[in-house]
């Protein structure tokens, strides 16, 4: 199978601890967290697996245009670091060279322009700073 995932989430994912706005939403990212080890992403515009649980909910912001940006932004920020273009469609294989290489980055701040005006953004500077001890994510 294959993972949906907007370009901001890409970055998401790299500190997710089991938090997030509902527990549905939480099961649901614990559940793609364990697939992540074993199934390639297609990268998506809008509205991706992760935002399934939130898109019946009245204060949905998945099709708000500040999240729209910070997929481009994203975007931007993960093809500089990867070496190479994304864009819907485009497909990642995630190993755990590539999560180490895109945690570095994270921690020190090279991707981290995507991350503005988002209200997760001090939780995920704390799981950096941890060194990601209490992320969910794990490929070996």
């Amino acid at each position: 199978m294959t993972i949906r995932l907007r370009a901001h989430h890409l970055l998401c994912m790299l500190t997710y601890v089991g938090k997030g706005y509902s527990p549905a939403f939480i099961a649901n990212y614990d559940a793609i967290a364990g697939r992540l080890a074993r199934e390639d992403i297609l990268l998506v515009a809008g509205p991706d697996d992760i935002c399934a649980p939130l898109l019946g909910d009245d204060d949905c912001h998945c099709h708000e245009q500040t999240v729209t940006e910070r997929d481009a932004r994203a975007t931007e920020a993960i093809s500089n670091l990867l070496a190479r273009p994304l864009r819907p469609g485009s497909r990642i294989v995630l190993d755990a060279n590539m999560l180490s290489t895109m945690r570095r980055a994270f921690a020190a701040g090279k991707t981290r322009q995507a991350c503005r005006e988002c209200e997760w953004s001090e939780l995920c500077s704390e799981v950096a700073d941890g060194g990601f001890a209490e992320a969910k994510i794990a490929i070996r």
